[in-house]
């Protein structure tokens, strides 16, 4: 991993997802469930909802894997689940942003800080390093589908697209729009039937912090540690590895 664009956040986590497949279904089986919960099992009004089963699917999820999940999200016994962010700071000032989905609120906070506080790294107050990263919309298609990127460039321009980018490391493109058009860009692709392998809103970093390799391995490990928890569901920062 290079680590050298904007996007190393998001290859870092599609390669944990592809090492950790069964970590990563139970976190889109408990995005599944926490959709439902808060709205309704019904993915056309239900956005959340819809973006998650999308993400199953990208993930090839088995479809009985996904309606259990649906399924339990509607069941008057299943736990209410929220949504928190926490933020801090680590090894030379580099930003990170947790976003997590749970059920139990002090397990969450102090298993992350547990893990701040042994890898030396220092939680913040909300907005203390979001004012580092853009919220957007994010979506991964795969290579082999793009026949002509121009083409689909100018296609999707009229539905939002900000960016699109091309990683032959990872045999992907990387799309980009802001928040408010990215229902649209993700109905766009559907029309034109291209497989979506991940779509998110993601916090993507403006500002970076290059670092040495050993800084570099220090972070990913946080990152890692992170990510090993059930409760986690996304982990960004604004890292590069120094050339």
């Amino acid at each position: 991993m290079s680590g050298h664009s904007k996007w190393s956040t998001i290859k870092h986590k599609k390669g944990a997802a592809d090492a950790k497949r069964a970590q990563y279904f139970s976190k889109l089986i408990r995005e599944i469930t926490a959709a439902v919960r808060e709205g309704g099992n019904d993915a056309e009004t239900n956005p959340r909802l819809r973006l998650a089963i999308q993400n199953a699917k990208g993930a090839n999820m088995p479809k009985e894997n996904i309606e259990r999940a649906i399924h339990k999200g509607g069941a008057a016994d299943t736990a209410a689940f929220t949504n928190l962010t926490y933020e801090g700071t680590f090894v030379q000032g580099a930003a990170i942003i947790i976003e997590c989905t749970t059920d139990n609120l002090n397990r969450t906070v102090g298993n992350v800080r547990a893990i701040f506080n042994k890898q030396g790294a220092t939680l913040g107050k909300n907005g203390s390093v979001t004012f580092l990263f853009d919220r957007k919309g994010t979506c991964i298609i795969p290579q082999e589908v793009v026949q002509d990127e121009e083409a689909l460039t100018l296609s999707l321009i009229e539905a939002g697209l900000e960016d699109i980018v091309h990683d032959p490391e990872g045999a992907c493109y990387y799309l980009t729009s802001t928040v408010a058009n990215f229902g649209a860009l993700q109905k766009e692709l559907e029309k034109l039937e291209i497989p979506v392998e991940q779509a998110s809103l993601r916090y993507i970093p403006h500002t970076f912090v290059e670092l040495d390799q050993e800084a570099f391995d220090k972070m990913m490990k946080l990152v890692d540690l992170l990510e090993e928890k059930e409760d986690v569901q996304q982990v960004y920062h604004n890292v590069n590895l120094k050339a």
